[in-house]
């Protein structure tokens, strides 16, 4: 089945009230290791997006995924801003063109994003970042293409990974971000990069399955 345009407007809708939601434990978790501005940082961004939207609905995917980091760019401070744009830009330019696309499309647009991020924070799996999410989410999709498995079960597998992932940066020291000023202090907290991270690969996973589910 694929991803409509409809499809991605509704999963960065939806990700805009999963962040609003999450705001003060992404601030919390933020406190522990960082500034406590990722929730704030993070929801001001995407509402801001959210009044971009309504103008996308009649371009392609690939100008959607544009104009949303074009949007965090502007809007979002702190570490999470630049971030944040790289990944939407760079699944922007993956998807160059797209009215929909496949499992295939996404899994070459998130893996985009990955290598994105990377070159510009310098981060490697293991530094307590959001490629820590990120990463494990890209992989799982690669293993389910090979496996020819169904869409829905591909996005649940990356969600799952993701988690996992999320949940794995909280006994590491932090190498990367203002986290890594604290050494030895950073482990034993959650990373609030990888959080968020997590939360929009789930949601993509959760909104795309349920519209599916529909059809």
């Amino acid at each position: 089945m694929a991803i409509s345009k409809e499809d991605i407007l509704n999963w960065i809708n939806t990700y805009a009230q999963v962040i609003a939601e999450n705001e003060a434990l992404l601030t919390d978790l933020d406190a522990q290791i960082g500034d406590a501005d990722h929730g704030a940082n993070m929801n001001r961004g995407f509402k801001a997006v959210l009044t971009k939207l309504p103008a996308q609905e009649d371009k392609d995917i690939s100008t959607i995924l544009k104009t949303v980091g074009m949007t965090l760019l502007s809007t979002v401070g702190g570490a999470g801003g630049p971030l944040y744009s790289t990944i939407f830009l760079e699944m922007s330019k993956a998807l160059a063109n797209k009215e929909e696309i496949d499992l295939a499309d996404w899994a070459s647009a998130l893996e985009a994003a990955e290598k994105g991020v990377q070159n510009r924070g310098k981060a490697v799996p293991g530094d307590k970042t959001m490629i820590d999410a990120l990463e494990p989410a890209v992989a799982a999709l690669k293993e389910a293409l090979a496996q020819n498995i169904s869409l829905e079960e591909a996005l649940q597998k990356s969600a799952e990974a993701a988690h996992e992932g999320m949940l794995a940066t909280i006994p590491l020291v932090a190498r990367k971000g203002r986290a890594s000023y604290l050494g030895e202090r950073s482990a034993g907290h959650q990373d609030p990069g990888a959080t968020s991270t997590f939360f929009l690969i789930d949601t993509a996973a959760k909104t795309w399955a349920k519209r599916n589910t529909h059809k």
